[in-house]
C-alpha cells in the first residue's frame, strides 16, 4: 500500500520515479557485490580447510617428536635446552581492500637468515627427536600465521555479506515495492483528477452554450 500522507502531485510522482530508479540501480549493485563476496568467501573457506589440515598435521608431527624427546631427556635438560632462543621473529600487519572490506595481511621475518638459528642449543646433550620437534614447529609456523589471517578474513567477509544481504532485502521487499505502490497510487489519483476536471469543463461548456442559446 502507498505511504501514508503522500501527496498526489506530479512533482511527488517524479520524485517517486527517481527514487524507484535509484533503488533499482542500488539493488543491482548490492546483489552483484553480495554475489562477489560469496565467491571470494567460498574460495577462502577452501583455503582455510587446506591450511587447517596442514597445521594439524604439522603440530601433530611436532608434538609427537617433542613427546619422544621428553621421554629420552630429563625435564631439566629439556627445559635448559629451549630456555634461551637464538632466533627471533618480527611480525608485520597490513590491510588490503577486498570488496570494501579491510582484511589483514600478516608477514613475518626472522632476525637472521641462518636456518640453524632455530635450534637454541648445542647438539651434544640433546636428542634428534628434539631437533625434529623444533624443525616441525618452524615449518608449520607460516601456515599457522596464514591460517589466522584467513580465519579473520572469513569473519570480516561473513559480516559484510550479512550486512549486504540485509540491505538487498530491504530494497527488494520494502523500498522498491513501496515506491512502485506510491507511483501507482499517485498515477491513479492524477488520472482521476484529470477525468474530474474534464467532466467539470464539459459541464461548464454545456452551461455556457445553453445560456448563449437562451440569450439568442
Amino acid at each position: 500500500m502507498p505511504s501514508t500522507g503522500i501527496t498526489a502531485t506530479r512533482m511527488v510522482l517524479n520524485q517517486q520515479k527517481q527514487r524507484l530508479k535509484t533503488a533499482l540501480r542500488g539493488h543491482k549493485l548490492l546483489k552483484d557485490k553480495r554475489d562477489e563476496l560469496m565467491r571470494r568467501f567460498l574460495e577462502i573457506v577452501k583455503r582455510n580447510q587446506v591450511l587447517r589440515d596442514a597445521v594439524e598435521a604439522g603440530l601433530t608431527e611436532a608434538f609427537t617428536a617433542l613427546g619422544m624427546a621428553s621421554a629420552a631427556m630429563s625435564p631439566e635438560m629439556l627445559e635448559q635446552a629451549i630456555l634461551y632462543p637464538r632466533q627471533s621473529v618480527e611480525l608485520a600487519l597490513e590491510y588490503k581492500n577486498v570488496m570494501s572490506v579491510s582484511v589483514p595481511e600478516y608477514e613475518f621475518k626472522t632476525k637472521t637468515a641462518d636456518a640453524g638459528d632455530i635450534f637454541p642449543y648445542g647438539f651434544v646433550q640433546t636428542t634428534g627427536e628434539l631437533d625434529d620437534a623444533i624443525a616441525a614447529l618452524s615449518r608449520v609456523f607460516s601456515d599457522m600465521l596464514e591460517l589466522a589471517q584467513v580465519e579473520k578474513t572469513m569473519q570480516l567477509l561473513s559480516q559484510e555479506i550479512e550486512r549486504t544481504r540485509r540491505r538487498v532485502n530491504a530494497l527488494e521487499h520494502v523500498m522498491i515495492p513501496e515506491a512502485q505502490e506510491n507511483i501507482k497510487y499517485i498515477s491513479m489519483k492524477l488520472e482521476e483528477n484529470d477525468r474530474s476536471s474534464k467532466v467539470r469543463l464539459m459541464k461548464v461548456k454545456d452551461m455556457v452554450l445553453e445560456k448563449a442559446h437562451n440569450f439568442h
